[in-house]
């Protein structure tokens, strides 16, 4: 069975009022933590991961992590190849919390972390999504189990407001008193803008 390249979406949640704490206290750096990845629950995609796979990969990319190469790009390409030209971010530190991974990650000073920083302080909808290789089995009711041969290649930040449920909205009070449409339309144009600027970026 060929592998295809796997890639899901989670919401990524950041709390705005936290963000200029975490520069102060950073030394200017942005450093933020949530769940990047979860298991044995059937996601957007209709996919599941099993547990026992995730731990295995998690624990492979532990060695990632401390040598300070778990680099993530901000909206991946359909791509296995981690293009550093986009990087936006490093993962430092994995963990589990029953079944979900949490990750913290620092928001890198290049021109692709300074955009995401920039749409992290204005309160843009953001969500994570893992990148990674491997094969996958249908279990049936519209769902895939993701095989024995899976592998983690890197956890991106993007914007996709097609994928249903990927987001969750920062605490703020503009956002309680913004219509979902609304809401949308401005997040829809912000995302053409953010896309503009790393095609700029990337050419």
């Amino acid at each position: 069975m060929s592998k295809e390249l796997i890639v899901d979406v989670l919401p990524f949640q950041i709390n705005p009022q936290l963000i200029q704490e975490s520069l102060n206290r950073n030394n200017g750096r942005l450093i933020v933590s949530g769940p990047i990845q979860r298991a044995e629950i059937k996601n957007q995609n209709g996919r599941i991961y099993p547990k026992k796979i995730l731990e295995r990969e998690v624990a492979k990319y532990q060695q990632m992590v401390k040598e300070r190469r778990a680099l993530g790009e901000l909206d991946h390409p359909d791509s296995s190849i981690i293009n550093l030209s986009n990087a936006s971010h490093l993962l430092t530190e994995l963990h589990w919390q029953g079944n979900d991974v949490f990750g913290t990650i620092e928001v890198l000073s290049t021109p692709a972390g300074n955009i995401l920083k920039e749409l992290f302080k204005c309160g843009v909808l953001i969500g994570i999504s893992s990148r990674g290789l491997g094969s996958t089995t249908e279990v049936g009711n519209d769902t895939v189990e993701v095989g024995d041969d899976y592998e983690i290649l890197c956890w991106d930040m993007v914007s996709n407001p097609s994928t249903q449920g990927s987001f969750v909205r920062p605490i703020t009070e503009a956002v309680n008193k913004t219509s979902v449409n609304e809401f949308d339309r401005r997040f829809e144009k912000i995302d053409r803008i953010v896309r503009d600027i790393l095609t700029n970026i990337n050419s």
